[in-house]
């Protein structure tokens, strides 16, 4: 699941349940999840896999 896939529903659900308020914290953490994502001092969870 990318962020934007979590994003979309995590606001359909908001709107669902009637709290569009939180559309906008929503936006921020996805925002604030993809900055954290980018940043070049993240290590590559993927590196010490095993090839398959």
């Amino acid at each position: 699941m990318t962020i934007a896939d979590w994003l979309a529903m995590a606001k359909a659900d908001a709107e669902k349940r009637g709290l569009p308020e939180l559309i906008p914290a929503l936006e921020g953490l996805a925002q604030a999840t993809e900055r954290l994502r980018a940043a070049d001092w993240n290590d590559d969870a993927d590196k010490d896999k095993p090839k398959q």
